[in-house]
């Protein structure tokens, strides 16, 4: 008799991939439990799918604030919305990704189809600006929502007032609600065209959300291909042993820090519009067993300048400061990492601003608050934390006609600047590095700058003086000087002129950020950060500082060797090694010991 053929169960919304036979050693043998092999594999393959789709979107994006810059992030994400895996842009985005897809969640419930996009730029749901577009694709496989892919980038440009300070959210730029850009693979070309008229330069725009949507589509397929080998459960239970190994790791880590209730405060310089107001930064840390609590109630009330920034910054920075404190090389981030800390939150503060607050600065505010978590800590475990660092992205912005060929163009400072970290117990803090918010972002190299922008980058260089004296020396700032080539509007929004990056256990403070112009060959300086379209002409240059990192112990028990090779190196002036450090030697790092020994002795 003939054998019959099998029977091909049709699966709605699964691709053929997906019902290839599993291989045999992965076959269920012991009900769903994933083993250590199967995990590690999954853990290896899960950071690979984000790593593909960081390479994809870095490879098609039309703007350099992406492909050279990386502002952004992409992500791997339970059907939960529970983080699996980050391809790592900014730190911040840690938890507002993961919130942006729970909101789209509980907006959209069952709504969800195989082929379907989600996106919006909801400043109040990201935490952050209009200019981070979030899309979201759901993955389903035997018929289940399994999982989701998610990208956030930085739009170069999305309408609203240009340069100018806003107010209130709605002269910002366009505000997408959550909703469907794509249904069922069909795209809302609706939507595509409302954008398109909302932003100045749309061609660039949409080469953005083209690549965003590559960068999913890669995410998706790559996941898919993982689901389809090792099965949809074996997978997740996967998933689930990494998540609890990581919350394993971060509780052992919490546990070697003392008990207690940790406080700091530090400043924000103001808002741009109440100039000279100080806005309060307190942090409460508590410390009981394996677990840490963060409290930000205290931070201070929302303000009427665009410094604030949403609630899922206001977790996000604490998770920040979280993970690095216990776990900072350990393991990738993923939700179980996080799962031992609580957050607190106040009402309305510049880390859980609500509609209409201005947003367009969100950045700023919480690697300051990162930075006093830090500074709180210090008081019970010095040897893991880091005196202050510059904290901006000491960023100019340009716009103007561009004469080459007669458009509008928007940048010309070669993205955000390196400053100085804080020094460690152990060691000099870094130098020209990117703040703590902006993670693996680059800035953009002079020449590529000069040929898309008509400007000049005259100089590029160290800041001398700037890290802050110590045992161990702060990280030194930059500083850029720009020249226009022709008729532009200049601004920046620079934070942390008058709060400088602080020293700890006897360091000192570390020079702060700062902006300065020369038109018509007069100087002009500024009592903060902020200047706001300042009109420049061909010639006429501005001046970008970044500050140095604070220091760690008495500037006078630090090595004369290393003052003397610090000043051979121009990184700090012989008036300064002198005076501050108490080192005698010539400028071109020659030690006279004796001279030192007596100047240390007099002290």
């Amino acid at each position: 008799m003939p054998k019959k053929s099998p029977v091909k169960k049709k699966i709605s919304g699964a691709k053929k991939s997906q019902t290839a036979a599993k291989p045999a050693a992965y076959r269920s043998t012991k009900g769903n439990k994933a083993d250590a092999v199967l995990t590690e594999i999954i853990r290896n393959g899960v950071l690979s799918v984000t790593e593909e789709m960081k390479t994809n979107l870095t490879r098609t994006a039309y703007n350099p604030i992406i492909y050279e810059a990386l502002d952004f992030t992409v992500g791997l994400y339970t059907a939960k919305g529970e983080t699996v895996s980050i391809g790592l842009g900014l730190p911040s985005f840690i938890r507002g990704m993961a919130e942006t897809i729970k909101a789209k969640l509980r907006h959209f419930g069952d709504d969800l189809a195989p082929g379907d996009i989600l996106v919006t730029n909801d400043a109040y749901t990201t935490g952050s600006h209009l200019y981070h577009f979030t899309f979201t694709q759901p993955i389903f496989f035997d018929g289940k929502l399994t999982a989701f892919v998610c990208t956030m980038a930085h739009w170069n440009e999305v309408g609203g007032v240009l340069g100018a300070m806003t107010t209130d959210i709605y002269s910002e730029g366009i505000q997408i609600p959550i909703m469907k850009y794509q249904k069922a693979g069909v795209i809302n070309q609706d939507l595509v065209e409302i954008i398109k008229m909302n932003v100045r330069i749309p061609d660039k725009a949409m080469g953005d959300l083209r690549a965003q949507i590559t960068a999913l589509k890669a995410g998706d397929k790559r996941f898919t291909e993982l689901l389809a080998r090792y099965g949809r459960e074996q997978v997740l239970d996967a998933i689930r042993n990494i998540m609890d190994n990581s919350e394993a790791a971060a509780r052992v880590r919490t546990r070697t820090i003392p008990d207690g209730v940790y406080e700091a405060e530090s400043f924000m310089d103001d808002d741009g519009v109440d100039v000279g107001k100080r806005i309060p930064i307190r942090v409460k840390v508590i410390k009981k067993g394996d677990e840490m609590t963060i409290d930000l109630s205290e931070v201070g009330k929302q303000v009427r300048g665009f410094y604030n920034s949403g609630p899922s910054t206001g977790y996000g920075c604490a998770q920040v400061a979280y993970k690095c404190l216990t776990s900072p090389t350990d393991y990738p981030v993923n939700e179980g990492s996080l799962r031992p800390l609580k957050v607190i939150l106040g009402d309305s503060t510049v880390v859980t601003a609500v509609r209409p607050a201005a947003m367009r600065v969100w950045m700023t505010v919480p690697m300051t608050v990162v930075d006093t978590v830090f500074k709180a800590m210090s008081q019970a475990i010095p040897g893991r934390t880091i005196a202050g660092h510059f904290a901006d992205l000491v960023s100019g912005y340009v716009n103007g006609i561009n004469p080459k060929d007669g458009r509008l163009f928007i940048g010309g400072t070669g993205g955000p600047m390196g400053g100085g970290w804080g020094a460690k117990m152990t060691e000099d803090g870094m130098s020209a590095t990117v703040c703590q918010n902006d993670g693996d972002t680059h800035n953009a190299p002079c020449e590529q700058t000069e040929v898309k922008f008509p400007v000049l980058i005259r100089s590029h260089a160290l800041r001398q003086d700037s890290g802050g004296p110590g045992r161990y020396r702060g990280g030194l700032g930059a500083e850029k000087v720009v020249q226009a080539r022709c008729n532009v509007s200049v601004g920046t929004q620079m934070e942390r002129v008058n709060c400088p990056p602080w020293g700890l256990e006897g360091g000192h403070s570390g020079m702060g950020n700062q902006v300065a112009m020369k038109i018509d060959g007069k100087d002009k300086d500024f009592v903060n950060g902020k200047v706001f379209n300042m009109r420049l002409k061909e010639g006429d240059t501005f001046t970008l500082r970044a500050g140095g990192g604070g220091g760690f112990g008495a500037p006078e028990t630090r090595e004369p060797e290393r003052v003397a090779r610090d000043v051979k190196q121009g990184y700090i002036s012989n008036m300064a090694a002198r005076e501050t450090y108490r080192v005698a030697c010539t400028d071109d790092g020659v030690l006279d010991l004796a001279e030192t020994q007596r100047l240390r002795a007099t002290a």
